[in-house]
């Protein structure tokens, strides 16, 4: 082969990834939660049958991969790609393109994750694309309690939340409940009389609100969980929630930010963000991403020299 291993390196790192024993390449075009307009998917062909061998592929991210693209035509197929807006990328020790659920259009959708997804991508994989971590870091978000993209098994998840609001004193012990029929959990259940609603099988669906007869679950309160330390692969780890539903963008966005801060101070390089909680410990993470040190020292932390070696094993 004439292309050495340092060019391969290189192009890798601008999303071109080396199709093994040849000099073709399979090159990784970026889309926001696996989104393109009708103009774009046009291109995205056009480059596939000049440059490729014309077959369009998908990744678990939801990004697009056209295989066969020959070294030396990685110029030419960037500049095709930028006439419709669309970068290639999505490799490295960084963080990687962000995965949606169609909750924006679904029946169980909590929350308009096609929306929150595009702003945590230009907030965070594109605001971030410079900054060095331990590892990859992945987010996904997700709308209901479904778990259709799995954000559980992302460095970082995202789940909608309808936490209900609960009024016992209009209840009134139907021998058949609605609230009790309808939750698919079996969180709810009449004793002696009164519905209970068990707070640690409930997963805030919000199936519930608005069944009541008697108006005793009318409405409830939106919100996020999120999820931290899920991993797929070699060794997997589910994620753990955060001990509080977030009921605003905002807040769910500051720890967002606060976790990549926190994986790329106190993560050693090559280990993924489980890892890293687990060796500090998931209640010291929890604290400190609860907390406001981390934006305090932000730009101290984004300054600092660190992983400028690469060592991930995967």
């Amino acid at each position: 082969m004439a292309i050495d291993a340092a060019e391969i390196k290189r192009v890798k790192a601008m999303g071109f990834l080396h199709n093994k024993g040849t000099e073709n390449f399979s090159v990784r075009v970026i889309t926001k939660m696996g989104a393109i307009s009708a103009e774009q998917n046009r291109v995205i062909s056009e480059v596939a049958e000049k440059y490729g061998n014309g077959k369009v592929t998908f990744t678990s991210r939801l990004t697009v991969e056209l295989p066969g693209v020959h070294f030396d035509n990685i110029e030419a197929v960037r500049a095709h790609l930028a006439t419709v807006d669309l970068m290639t990328g999505g490799t490295g020790s960084k963080v990687r393109p962000v995965v949606a659920c169609k909750g924006t259009v679904c029946n169980y959708g909590l929350q308009d994750t096609q929306a929150l997804g595009e702003e945590i991508h230009e907030r965070f994989f594109n605001g971030y694309s410079g900054v060095r971590l331990p590892h990859k870091f992945k987010i996904a978000v997700g709308g209901c309690p479904n778990n259709c993209v799995k954000p559980d098994l992302n460095d970082l998840g995202i789940i909608g939340q309808y936490v209900p609001n609960y009024d016992s004193d209009l209840c009134s012990g139907c021998k058949k409940c609605a609230i009790e029929t309808v939750c698919p959990m079996k969180a709810a259940k009449v004793v002696d009389g009164v519905l209970e609603i068990d707070k640690e099988l409930c997963n805030n669906c919000g199936l519930c609100v608005g069944k009541c007869h008697f108006d005793a679950i009318e409405d409830g309160v939106k919100g996020f969980k999120i999820y931290i330390g899920g991993r797929w692969g070699k060794l997997t780890a589910h994620g753990i929630p955060l001990r509080k539903v977030f009921t605003t963008k905002e807040e769910a966005f500051d720890v967002i930010e606060k976790a990549i801060l926190l994986f790329r101070e106190q993560g050693k390089t090559g280990e993924r963000f489980a890892t890293t909680i687990e060796r500090i410990g998931f209640e010291n993470v929890e604290a400190q991403l609860l907390g406001s040190e981390l934006l305090e020292r932000k730009q101290e932390i984004l300054d600092a020299q660190l992983h400028l070696v690469g060592g991930a094993t995967c």
